[in-house]
Formats: structure tokens, sequence, C-alpha cells
């Protein structure tokens, strides 16, 4: 009616009227005509709806909470209007669609506003148009689009800009940071969460991920930056402006080089010996994994033809994440047994992640390694290769770490040959940032890792890297070729040699914060915590969310950060045992990670080790867990 008379107007105009409307009885009164019960919002939901309308310039998203108001649902337009996404130290993850709980146009826009007054804030005018900042993007949906909306927003704001001209792996991006000493990063994506999901990662300016304080500082910038600047939604200023860099060419140039550093075997690649199977599992790492096996002179890879290709749909796999273990591999396994393949590679759709499986040649089996052992025979292969090139090392200048859930099984082999381990707490961002001030001490970080298949092979890019890791990996298989040996006899070696290890790392899905507080601070007690797991003690206690170490008398007060938004309890036993029970910070997920280990040249089985575990884990599940109890739903098979 309004287009048809000549008069301006817009969807929030509309929506206002259309509430006047309702609040005035006249659209219950023609309601009650037709025989139709017109539904009622609150004035709070419907004011929130008015301000969605007024800020959100996307009509797929507008229409979204257009249609919920419509029908009157109110508990859905809460749970998108009510809450709004935290900035932490991962950024941003959640489902896209609609609303300020939700990954879209306008929360990008306000995100990055936020973030880009913080920078500005931060380091000056002068820097911010000189040094500028990175952003790259998965091939998810909507990523290119809030890629260019971020570009766009950093643009105005005056800054020079690197943008990725196509869908990249998540470690070209801090690579970038580092190599073009930008101020700060982003990466658009959302890992190896399910095609709904897209997200939003910040790295700080010495290429790491942030950490605190950055975090909530960066959060009070957003909100405080909430209506979108006049200039926000135009993307067309990134069409020819010479403010805008594709750093793609000098990736491809100087990546591939620097990773190079790690080969080992540059000569005797050629003829590798055995077959490896890649699947990039529909994500973006196929032609990078495939330079990367250029760079170390190996044969080309197999490629898992139907998932070689990104797709944002991720269409053979139930959930796209390789550390789900054979589910995830069953057409990287179909591919290999066709092409008489032994060594499976998958990389997560954003290739920072790397799974390796092999098969037996004893049983005809595939085995899926854990990201434990992957750490460990990755570890014990960084050291062999160092100390051969380095015979005379200062081994207090060298170091490797790992994330304080992950496997001890590098303290031992640091104890044994004389180098330095450090824990961190769980995250990249973490090891990211203790690699970069080491370094900045002139020490050496030769590897880094958690258990969720996250690997820094060297300190190219301080962050898991998916890419560099499959090229040493398929480097390393060729050299156990060359030795008789196979991965899965190789790690027998070295536990003979530094001691067995045997963990279990698995979840329990939980939408409840409130379960999971009362699960936690069950098991607190006021400080009194369980005495036992089974037959065995609890020897010491740190519990992370509340900040209490109870091998550090008198104040008790742990090694590492403190964070009381995060639930995060490490139980020792009398029994070798170290498990950690957490929440994640991504996902609804109440994770444990169980270990057990014996001493360097324990007689001990693997069998012996596995029974152990086993009941181990059961009685952790059973008495601490308690998940009948608290409605936990196990993990999906």
């Amino acid at each position: 009616l309004f287009k048809a008379a000549g008069a301006p107007c817009c969807t929030s105009t509309v929506y206002r009227l259309y509430s006047a409307a309702r609040s005035s009885g006249f659209c219950s009164a023609m309601a009650q005509v037709n025989g139709i019960s017109q539904p009622q919002l609150t004035p709070e939901t419907q004011q929130m709806v008015e301000e969605w309308l007024e800020l959100d310039k996307n009509s797929k998203t507008s229409a979204e909470i257009r249609n919920l108001a419509d029908v009157g649902n109110e508990s859905e337009l809460q749970a998108r209007l009510g809450s709004r996404m935290t900035f932490g130290t991962a950024g941003l993850r959640a489902l896209m669609g609609a609303g300020y709980s939700r990954m879209n146009d306008l929360t990008v826009i306000q995100t990055t506003q936020g973030f880009a007054c913080y920078v500005k804030e931060q380091f000056g005018a002068e820097e911010y148009q000189k040094r500028g900042v990175v952003i790259g993007y998965d091939a998810r949906h909507n990523s290119l689009r809030f890629a260019e909306l971020a570009a766009c927003v950093f643009l105005n704001s005056g800054f020079k800009v690197y943008l990725f001209s196509e869908y990249t792996p998540t470690p070209f991006t801090p690579y970038v940071v580092k190599t073009h000493s930008c101020l700060a990063g982003v990466m658009v994506t959302a890992s190896h969460n399910p095609m709904e999901y897209n997200g939003y990662k910040v790295y700080w300016a010495n290429g790491s991920q942030i950490i605190p304080p950055h975090d909530s500082r960066i959060q009070g910038h957003i909100t405080r930056n909430l209506t979108p600047w006049p200039t926000s939604w135009d993307t067309t200023i990134l069409k020819d402006n010479p403010k805008v860099t594709d750093p793609l060419p000098s990736v491809l140039d100087g990546y591939f080089s620097d990773i190079q550093r790690y080969c080992y075997r540059r000569s005797e690649n050629a003829s590798l010996g055995v077959k490896v199977t890649y699947s990039p599992m529909h994500g973006v790492g196929g032609d990078a994994v495939r330079r990367s096996f250029k760079a170390f002179n190996l044969p080309e890879f197999i490629p898992v033809k139907e998932q070689i290709d990104p797709h944002p749909d991720f269409p053979t796999v139930k959930f796209p994440n390789p550390e789900e273990g054979k589910s995830a591999l069953d057409l990287s396994m179909q591919t290999a047994d066709r092409a008489g393949s032994t060594i499976i590679l998958s990389t997560d759709p954003d290739a920072d992640r790397l799974a390796l499986a092999e098969k037996s040649p004893l049983t005809g089996r595939w085995k899926v390694f854990s990201g434990n052992e992957i750490g460990t025979l990755l570890s014990w292969w960084a050291f062999k290769n160092y100390k051969e090139r380095n015979p005379g090392f200062d081994g207090f200048k060298v170091h490797m770490l790992a994330s304080t859930v992950s496997s001890k099984f590098i303290r031992s082999l640091a104890q044994v040959e004389g180098f330095q381990f450090e824990e961190t707490l769980t995250g990249f961002k973490w090891m990211g940032n203790r690699a970069y001030d080491l370094l900045n001490q002139d020490h050496e970080v030769l590897f880094a890792f958690e258990e969720a298949i996250g690997f820094m092979f060297g300190a190219t890019v301080l962050d898991k890297d998916g890419v560099s890791a499959a090229a040493v990996m398929a480097e390393y298989a060729g050299w156990l070729h060359s030795q008789d040996k196979t991965f899965g006899s190789h790690l027998e070696d070295i536990y003979l040699r530094y001691g067995r290890f045997a963990s279990e790392v698995s979840y329990y899905l939980c939408y409840s914060q409130e379960t999971i507080r009362k699960l936690f601070n069950g098991l607190r007690k006021g400080g009194n915590y369980p005495a036992t797991c089974g037959s065995a003690k609890v020897v010491s206690v740190v519990d992370l969310t509340v900040g209490y170490d109870s091998t550090r008398p008198p104040d008790h007060k742990p090694v590492l950060p403190v964070d009381p938004n995060t639930q995060m309890i490490t139980f020792t036993l009398d029994n070798r045992c170290i498990f950690t029970l957490r929440t994640s910070g991504t996902e609804p997920k109440i994770k444990y990670y169980v270990e057990l280990s014996t001493e360097a040249g324990s007689k001990t089985t693997a069998e012996e080790l596995g029974r152990t575990l086993k009941q181990t884990v059961e009685n952790i599940v059973q008495e601490f867990l308690q998940p009948e109890r608290f409605g936990l739903i196990p993990r999906p098979t």
C-alpha cells in the first residue's frame, strides 16, 4: 500500500504500524470476526522485534524475525533476541540465522565495529592505517558474505585490509598476520561444527588467538557499537579499492617455502614406498595439502573423490569431524582399500586439524589413531630430527607444549632426552601465545599439540595446522616404511622406551547450564572432593573453575590461570591415572579425558593397561558424571 501510494516505507515502519494495530485491538477484532485466535507478544519482546527490524538490512533474516512475531512465537524470539552471543577467546561460534544469539550479517557487523574500535584504541591511527588486518574465510554457507562485511567495516574505519580472494585453510590467516605484521586477523569458520553453524575467529598482532583480557575488552566495545554505521552494509567499497590486497599469492610462495624447514628426507620422499589416501572432509584443505606434499617432494596422495571438493552441506558425513573416528572415515577407508593404500590422512573442514589411520599388515584392519597417539608420534619425530641436526643443543632453550588435558607423554620424553616441556590451559590460544613468548626469548619451540587432533609442528604458524602436519606425517610414514615399521609398531617401540600411555577421550551432551552447575558443584561439595574412584584413591585435585590445587598449600593457588566461566576439574589417582572433567567452550558437551601410564621400561602390556583403563573410565562415568541421574546424552555413535 505504501509503495502503491509512492510513500517511503521500510520493514520496521510497517512492523510498528502493525504492532500499533495489534495493541489497539484492531487485529484482535478482525481476527475474532474471522474466527482466528490472534497471538500476542509481551511488550518486551515486541520492542526487541522492532529494534531488530530497525537495524537488520538483510531481507532473509528480517523475514525470519517478522514471521516468528506474526505467529506469536514468544519463546523462540526470546531465545534469538533476548541474549547475545558472547565474544570469547575463541571469538564467536553459533547457528546461522536471525537474532543476536546467532551468526548473521548484523551480528558480524556489530562484532567487527567493536573489534575495529578496540584495535584502533590499542595501536593508534598510524599503525592501523599502515599495518592493517587480514580476513580469511572457509567454504561454509555465508562465510564469504561475512568476510566481506567484516572487510567493509574495517575499510570504512580507515584500516588497510588483506582479504583473501578465495576460501583458504584457517592456518593461512595467522600466517599472514605474522608475515605481513598485521595488527589482527579474522577467520570466518566454524571448524568442524555441523553445516548450520558458522563462526568468527580472531587473532592478535602476535599471530596467535586472543587471550584475556582482550576478549572482555572487545566485548565491551561491541556493546558500545551495536548500531550499524551508515557505511557498514555497503560491500561495493571492496571493488577495486587500493587499500584492499589479496594475500593469497604471497602465502602460496611464502608458506609452502617456510614449511620445508620441517622436511627432513626430501631426496628420499619421491619414492615414499607407501600410498597415502587423503580427505579434506568436504572442506578447504584439498589444494593446500596437495601443495604441501609437493613442497616436501612427496608423491601425490590418493584423493577421496566424494569429499575432495568443498561443499557447505558436508553431504557424505554425519559430522564433518575426522576426530569422530571410523564413522567419519568410512569413505576414506573404502578409497584406500580399492587403491591398496595403507595410510589415511584427513583434515577437518577448515584444515587446522589432522586425523591419521593405518591398515595393519597383520590383521588387515584399520586403526584410527587418537589425538594423543598422533601427538606422541609427532613429538618423537620432531625431537629425533632436531637432535640429529643439533647434536649439542641447549636443552634449557628447547621446548614442547601440550594442553593440560592432553597426554603426559611429552613430559616423559623431555625428562629422558633433556629438553623443556610445558602445559597450558586447553586450547591453542594458550599454546600459541606461550610459544610466541618463548620465541621472543630466543628459545625454540619444536612442537605443540592438543588431544583434539590439533598439531603445531614448528613455529611457522602459531596455531594448529593440519596442512603442514599432513606433509610431515606422510614423510614420517615413508621413513617408517624404510625401517620396515608401521606407525602401530613404532608407537609400541616408543612406549617401551619412555613408558606406556593409554587414554580415552569422550563426552556426554548436556543442554542445561543448570544441570552442568549441579553436576560440578556436587563434585566439589564445598571443598570435600571425592576421595576415591572405584578402588583407587584420589591423591590430588586441581579445580581451575574455583582456583584450587590440593598440592599447593597453604594458599592452594593453581599454577594455570583460573576461569570461573568454564567448568574444569582434574583428579589424580594412586594408580597413575589422571583424568579431567570439563565443559566445552563451543559445544554443549561435558568432556572427559582419562589417561593411565606406566614408568619407562615397564613390562605392562597394552592389553593389561587397556583393561585397567576401561574399568577406570566406567568408574569415572558412574561415580563422577552419573549420566542417568543428570539426564546426560551419550556421545552419538
